[in-house]
């Protein structure tokens, strides 16, 4: 797939069952938690330590963006082979299933962000979440690639305000990807379904601490249930109540990485009247009950 039209890809397809052979990093070959608001590296610091090729794997809870600024590679996304070349990105949400093998020497830049950090970066109201929902390529530009280097050097340093830097750094990366895989995207105008799904996301965003029922929100957008589970399935790969429980285990992830609240202090923030079914909740989210979970981050497993 070398011509040029062949490098832009976005994947509409469902999110199929993974087999136990794929497995799951959050960094390229690392299994800990990601411990800083944002990450960002050389595609090249942690390739020549994996002979440059990283087999399929996904990340649990972990949006991904890799530019490639000079080099290139051969990557593997949901099954599909594609070429990378130079001042091509990749856009690669939580959950995809993605490889690669770089061109040895490659030089370029990927910033990790964790699912918490794009809830604060990313405004429902503008249906930015949906559009970076999907692994896609895209044609970098300029003022990404400036972005890119910023979050690098801002990232390597340790300057006072450096986390509110990154995040706002990282808000308008994913705006400008977004902006570049919404001009891509082959089907023009936003369809009713997508902004019915919009506005889904929107009033997650502002009941979720509420513990509203999926036939709750279907009946405040004037749907049926079962509708709106087809469309969430069809621009997420998921049913609605998924959504709704994974906007609150990632708030919970947040408020546990990045605040020092007791484990019980965050179950009340988040709506629970009862902190130990927080813990059964969130621990059946994640494999790891709330105590277990920051302990882990903390350490840097």
């Amino acid at each position: 797939m070398d011509r040029a039209d062949d490098i832009l890809y976005k994947s509409n397809m469902p999110r199929s069952p993974l087999k136990p052979a794929i497995l799951t990093y959050n960094l390229f070959g690392e299994d800990r938690d990601l411990p800083d608001v944002v990450h960002c590296e050389t595609i090249a610091a942690r390739s020549v330590l994996h002979d440059w090729q990283f087999p399929p794997h996904r990340h649990g809870r972990l949006h991904q963006v890799l530019l490639i600024a000079k080099g290139g590679a051969r990557a593997n996304i949901e099954g599909r082979e594609f070429r990378l070349r130079p001042m091509v990105a990749v856009n690669m949400p939580a959950g995809h299933v993605h490889g690669y093998q770089f061109t040895r020497g490659t030089q370029g830049w990927v910033v990790t962000i964790a699912t918490e950090i794009l809830d604060e970066a990313v405004a429902p109201s503008e249906g930015l979440s949906r559009v970076l929902s999907n692994a896609a390529l895209l044609r970098a530009t300029p003022a990404m690639r400036r972005l890119m280097q910023d979050i690098f050097t801002e990232y390597d340093g340790r300057n006072f305000a450096r986390a509110h830097v990154l995040k706002s750094l990282s808000a308008a990366l994913l705006g400008l990807v977004a902006r570049q895989l919404a001009t891509q995207n082959a089907r023009g105008a936003t369809s009713a379904g997508d902004r019915l799904v919009d506005r889904f996301e929107v009033l997650i965003d502002n009941h979720y601490r509420e513990h509203w029922e999926v036939a709750r929100y279907a009946a405040a957008l004037k749907v049926t249930p079962t509708h709106l589970s087809r469309l969430t399935r069809g621009a997420f790969g998921c049913p609605a109540s998924h959504l709704i429980r994974d906007r609150l285990v990632r708030e919970a992830r947040r408020q546990l990485v990045y605040t020092n609240m007791p484990v019980s202090k965050v179950a009340y923030a988040l709506g629970f009247n009862d902190p130990a079914y927080f813990t059964r909740t969130f621990t059946v989210a994640t494999g790891l009950s709330p105590s277990e979970f920051r302990e882990r981050v903390h350490k840097g497993k």
